[in-house]
């Protein structure tokens, strides 16, 4: 027998999710696995019938007929979750195999019928009320019987239905209680009221844990982020330079050699180097090997630990890379005036505007970004202050939370 850490069997799974097939497999081959009950009591059965899974609760009561009068920790057999459900089969399949099940209370006090009202059931409702031995008059620990819990959940069709059938409300049946059933109900609405800002406590902290995990999953990602764009932009860099090197030494027509040596010229001089275009080139080109040697010199040099810090650094690396792609897109362009000679020149002006065009879209789409995200930031931290200053208690700390964390999560598609 195998089980999770909840205390969940394969039954259970099977029977919650309606697989009869695999239901019947299971009880062949081990029949106690229907009497296991998880962590929080609930039975194979409890979790068939409240998912309506008829044929299945047939098959294990069957199995063990004395599973039907099992209760969970909170007192409440199968019949209850069968009528939180639709199912009326369900319910007259339970009430067959033990029809003591009808009145039996949770430890709230609660019938099934007190379950089927607060849920607002009308034809489970019409059912059990048809039955002669259903408890009309059953009052639960809050002093309620089914027709007042119809009445204090707002669910008016339901009691109407149950008061067309004479179920009649608490004070009907004990219309002077006394002080010490005043005292009591006083007591147990205390009680409630302590159970539901607990469960409001508890909910709270566990989204509170539920946010922080997020959290560390988000700045895990971002982190990661942030180190391939280092990597990526380091081996750019390195093309770049690479790149900007060879072009000065690989320039259109070559150079003067000692037998094309013409007067003005010197041995080794480019044979373009006169020219406008290549002067451009020249200096552009140069300026682009610089920042990108810069970039490595930096990005091979220098390791930051702080996340802040790495952010800050490749924010301004990632500015210089967009520098050095604009120089050698410039030194390209330049040079190209010098390739396709003068009668080819609309060439290159036509290069020229599709190239500037592709660049100027791209590096505004870019900039757009980064401000955009800036304002965003500045927008949530003030956000984030404000909410701090009105208040301290759990739900304004919950809700900057969320709000650090969509913070968090938008950075990470920020430049």
């Amino acid at each position: 027998m195998t089980v999770d850490a909840s205390n969940t069997t394969a039954l259970n799974t099977a029977a919650t999710q309606g697989h009869m097939e695999v239901v019947r497999l299971l009880l062949e081959a081990d029949g106690s696995l229907v009497l296991i009950a998880r962590s929080n009591g609930k039975t194979a059965l409890h979790s068939a019938a409240r998912n309506g899974h008829v044929e299945v609760v047939r098959a294990l009561v069957e199995a063990e007929p004395s599973i039907t009068v099992r209760v969970d920790k909170k007192g409440q057999t199968a019949l209850h979750m069968a009528a939180k459900g639709t199912r009326l089969d369900l319910v007259d399949a339970l009430l067959a195999a033990e029809p003591t099940l009808l009145n039996l209370a949770d430890t709230k006090g609660n019938t099934a019928l007190h379950i089927a009202a607060r849920k607002a059931r009308n034809p489970i409702i019409k059912r059990l009320l048809e039955l002669p031995d259903t408890d009309l008059k059953a009052i639960n620990r809050s002093r309620e019987t089914a027709l007042d819990t119809a009445e204090k959940m707002g669910n008016t069709e339901a009691a109407a239905v149950l008061a067309e059938h004479g179920v009649p409300s608490a004070r009907a049946i004990s219309p002077t209680g006394g002080g010490n059933n005043t005292a009591r109900e006083l007591k147990q609405q205390v009680s409630d009221i302590k159970h539901e800002v607990h469960s409001q406590l508890e909910q709270t902290r566990q989204t509170r844990v539920r946010m922080q995990g997020i959290a560390k999953r988000i700045n895990k990602l971002h982190e990661e982020g942030l180190n391939n764009a280092i990597n990526s932009t380091t081996v750019v860099a390195v093309l770049i330079a690479t790149v900007a090197f060879a072009a000065i030494f690989t320039v259109p027509g070559e150079y003067v050699d000692s037998d094309s040596l013409s007067p003005g010229q010197e041995l080794g001089e480019a044979n373009i180097s006169h020219e406008t275009a290549f002067i451009i080139f020249f200096v552009f080109d140069a300026v682009a090997l610089f920042i990108s040697l810069a970039v490595v010199v930096v990005q091979t040099s220098v390791v930051v630990i702080e996340r802040k810090a790495k952010k800050q650094m490749m924010a301004v690396i990632n500015k210089l890379m967009w520098v050095a792609c604009v120089l050698v897109s410039v030194a390209f362009l330049a040079l190209s005036f010098v390739v396709v000679g003068r009668a080819e020149r609309w060439l290159a002006v036509g290069v020229t505007i599709m190239g500037a065009t592709i660049l100027v879209t791209t590096i505004g789409t870019m900039l757009y970004w980064v401000i955009a995200h800036r304002l965003e930031t500045k927008r949530m931290r003030n956000i984030k202050r404000s909410s701090l200053s009105r208040s301290r208690s759990l739900s304004c700390s919950a809700v900057s939370e969320n709000e650090w964390v969509d913070e968090e999560f938008k950075r990470m598609y920020a430049i």
